[in-house]
């Protein structure tokens, strides 16, 4: 079989480290490989378990079924020698789709401080190690997404990704405006196949439409029944952050999870008196930065294409890929708009970067097409 190409441009001059007291991957519940289950069976037999989800698998156990990985003791590892294959691999994601992207987790803390290891050379390394199940997920992949182009073909919504990405580059400003944002989205129900050209920011924006298509995006998550379920935000003192709604009773709720797996209340904010707001000298420019990176991604593409296939092939790919993108931006406005709220962490260069590490690892877990191995 040939050489599968691997894209490794998100993390080409980048550092990544394990930063002390943090934790956060432990709380992703991670997937326990065949060949990894016989040393957990024999060893540690009650901490392995089945997720929960639509399609279960072999993983290790959460400390009272919402908390850190049961191996996890005053943020260290205890089997850090042993740790799965998915442990070794975050923060990061290796994402296979039409092709393969390795992709970084900007939840983590660590992706920030421009310290520790060369994250291309680590990523290689990852990759290496994964490589037999990327060369089964590939085979996999392409027939799902040779399928898939068949389908935007046949519907008349086949549109050159490519060409949406470079079209997202030459607006890039644009989609930091939230002017700009309400018109792409108003174009996205109203015409049959949008196209950026010409598109201004000369009208103000319709700050409580648009502010309502930012909370919807953000409720979709923030709204889970199961605290496990729920995003979650490990902030600048490492504390474990849990925010769970409830738009009926319009309120949203903070919790810290603690490393027992206990969530204590930290306070509280009716829904509505959180307003979208836009971004501030310096959170544009991390933003924009951040779109961009989104932009590059084959996971981003592969949730677009998920959307379609699930919406019946309605939309066009434009529509589709543009208003993906929008609401993505407002969900990450609406969370900087909270931080805040809850925080005081601004709307600048802080809080989008504190906005941003609060929503990667949703976006990494939005469904695609594809698959992350």
């Amino acid at each position: 079989m040939a050489e599968i190409n691997v894209d490794y441009t998100e993390v080409i001059g980048k550092r990544t480290e394990c930063p002390e007291g943090c934790g956060l991957c432990c709380l992703c519940q991670p997937e326990v490989l065949a060949d990894e289950i016989p040393f957990f069976r024999k060893n540690f037999p009650k901490d392995l378990t089945v997720s929960k989800g639509p399609e279960p698998y072999s993983a290790l156990a959460l400390k009272k079924g919402v908390g850190s990985c049961v191996f996890l003791n005053e943020r260290r590892c205890r089997v850090y020698s042993d740790r799965p294959a998915y442990c070794r691999q975050f923060p990061y994601h290796i994402y296979v789709g039409d092709k393969v992207k390795v992709e970084l987790d900007l939840s983590c803390r660590g992706a920030w401080t421009g310290k520790g290891a060369d994250a291309e050379a680590e990523a290689r390394e990852t990759v290496s190690r994964a490589y037999p199940r990327i060369r089964k997920a590939s085979r996999e992949a392409g027939e799902v997404y040779s399928q898939f182009y068949r389908n935007c073909m046949e519907a008349g919504v086949m549109r050159d990704p490519e060409d949406l990405r470079r079209s997202v580059i030459e607006n890039i400003e644009g989609f930091t405006d939230l002017a700009y944002l309400g018109k792409v989205m108003d174009m996205t129900m109203m015409e049959p196949a949008v196209t950026l050209n010409g598109i201004g920011t000369d009208s103000p924006a319709d700050r409580e439409e648009i502010g309502e298509a930012a909370m919807d995006a953000a409720m979709e998550s923030m709204e889970a029944d199961d605290p496990v379920n729920a995003p979650v935000y490990c902030d600048e003192d490492w504390n474990w952050n849990i925010f769970l709604a409830d738009r009926e009773a319009d309120r949203i709720d903070r919790f810290i999870l603690d490393d027992r797996g206990d969530l204590t209340e930290k306070g509280s904010a009716r829904i509505s008196e959180i307003g979208i707001r836009p971004p501030e000298t310096g959170g544009r420019e991390v933003l924009r930065d951040y779109i961009l990176t989104l932009n590059g991604r084959e996971s981003f593409l592969g949730n677009v294409f998920s959307l379609m296939d699930a919406n019946g092939y309605e939309d066009d790919m434009s529509n589709a890929y543009y208003g993906c993108l929008c609401t993505t931006i407002l969900d990450i406005l609406w969370r900087a708009s909270m931080l805040d709220h809850f925080m005081g962490t601004g709307m600048g260069e802080r809080g989008m970067r504190e906005a941003i590490i609060f929503f990667d690892m949703d976006r990494l877990d939005a469904p695609t097409i594809g698959a992350f191995v």
